[in-house]
C-alpha cells in the first residue's frame, strides 16, 4: 500500500518563504500549522504588519503560531500538538533549538538560497552579488543545530545575471526553492543526505543599513556590485548635489578623476569617478522622491561635470 502523504508544518517569514508555502498548498499537501515571526511595525504609519507567510496562512485558514523566540519549551506546544511528519523552514529568522528539531518524525528541512557551504547565514543573495559570484542556487538541507551546517538533500545552481539586482535574483531563487521542495517531499525518506565539505565555507552576515553608504575611493566594479546587492534593501546611498541620494541602477564605466568627482551628467547617466575607473548611475532617488531614470533626475536636479 502507498504510504500516507506527510503532514507538513511550515516555518518562514518573508516573501521568499511565502512562495514555498503557496507551492505546498497548491500541490495539495496537508499543512496543519504555520510558524512565522510576530507582526512588526512597518510603513509610514509604523502599524503592525503581517508577514508574507502569515498572509498566506490566514488566506487559507491555517492555524498560526508567532513566538518571539523558541527557547521556552511552552512555545513548542503547537508543533507537538500538530503531530507533523516534517517541518519545512525557509527564511524564518528564528533559531530552532535541538528540542524543536527533534519534534517532527522525519526531521526539519531548510530551503537555503546558496550553494552550501558557500554563504551560510542570513543574507546569501546579497553577499553573492556583492562578492561578484557568477552563480548561486538553492540547497535543500536537513537541519541540525549549527548555522546552515546540515547535510544537503538536493541542490540546483543558476547563473547570476551581470546586471541582476538582489530583488530580481531573490524572485528567481524563491521559485527554484519552491520547485525543489515539491520535488523532494515524496522522496524525503530516500534522498541521500550529503555532508557539506569543510572547504569553501563562507558566511553571509545580515545586511546593515550602515553598509549602504558608498565609498568613491573603491573600484567602480565593486561599487556597481554593491548597488545591485543592496537593491531593494537598504538601497545604496551617495551624496549628489549636496543631498543623500539612493542609487538603484549603476554600471562600471571608463573615466578617471578625483574619487567622487562628477565626470559627466546627461541622458545616458551620471558618471562619477571612483578609485578605479568610474560609475555610471542610471536610476536614482532623492529624499522624498520616487525612483527615476538619470535623465528625469537631472531635469529637476541639475549636476555639472567637474
Amino acid at each position: 500500500m502507498p504510504s500516507a502523504p506527510p503532514r507538513i508544518a511550515f516555518a518562514g517569514t518573508p516573501e521568499f518563504a511565502a512562495v514555498a508555502l503557496r507551492a505546498l498548498l497548491d500541490a495539495g499537501h496537508d499543512v496543519p500549522l504555520v510558524l512565522t515571526q510576530p507582526d512588526r511595525p512597518a510603513g509610514r504609519g509604523m502599524q503592525p504588519q503581517h508577514s508574507a507567510v502569515k498572509r498566506v496562512a490566514v488566506e487559507h485558514g491555517i492555524p498560526l503560531a508567532q513566538p518571539d523566540r523558541l527557547r521556552d519549551p511552552a512555545t513548542h506546544a503547537p508543533l507537538r500538538e500538530a503531530a507533523v511528519d516534517v517541518l519545512v523552514v525557509a527564511a524564518y529568522g528564528l533559531i530552532l533549538p535541538q528540542a524543536v528539531l527533534d519534534i517532527p518524525r522525519a526531521g526539519c528541512i531548510n530551503i537555503h538560497a546558496s550553494l552550501l557551504p558557500r554563504w551560510r547565514g542570513a543574507a546569501p543573495i546579497q553577499r553573492a552579488i556583492e562578492a561578484g559570484d557568477e552563480q548561486t542556487g538553492i540547497s535543500l538541507m536537513r537541519m541540525e543545530a549549527g548555522l546552515d551546517t546540515g547535510p544537503v538533500l538536493l541542490t540546483e545552481a543558476l547563473a547570476i545575471g551581470t546586471e541582476e539586482t538582489a530583488g530580481e535574483l531573490h524572485d528567481r531563487l524563491a521559485m527554484l526553492g519552491a520547485r525543489l521542495l515539491i520535488a523532494a517531499i515524496p522522496r524525503l525518506e530516500s534522498l541521500p543526505a550529503v555532508a557539506q565539505p569543510e572547504a569553501g565555507v563562507t558566511y553571509a552576515a545580515k545586511v546593515d543599513k550602515a553598509e549602504a553608504q558608498l565609498d568613491w575611493a573603491l573600484p567602480a566594479v565593486q561599487l556597481a556590485r554593491k548597488v545591485r546587492a543592496f537593491n531593494p534593501f537598504p538601497g545604496a546611498v551617495a551624496t549628489l548635489g549636496g543631498q543623500p541620494t539612493k542609487l538603484w541602477r549603476a554600471t562600471p564605466a571608463s573615466g578617471s578623476g578625483r574619487p567622487g568627482q562628477i565626470l559627466a551628467a546627461d541622458g545616458t547617466g551620471i558618471v562619477v569617478a571612483c578609485g578605479e575607473n568610474a560609475l555610471r548611475i542610471t536610476e536614482l532617488q532623492r529624499p522624498g522622491g520616487r525612483r527615476v531614470a538619470a535623465a528625469d533626475f537631472l531635469r529637476g536636479n541639475p549636476l555639472n561635470a567637474g
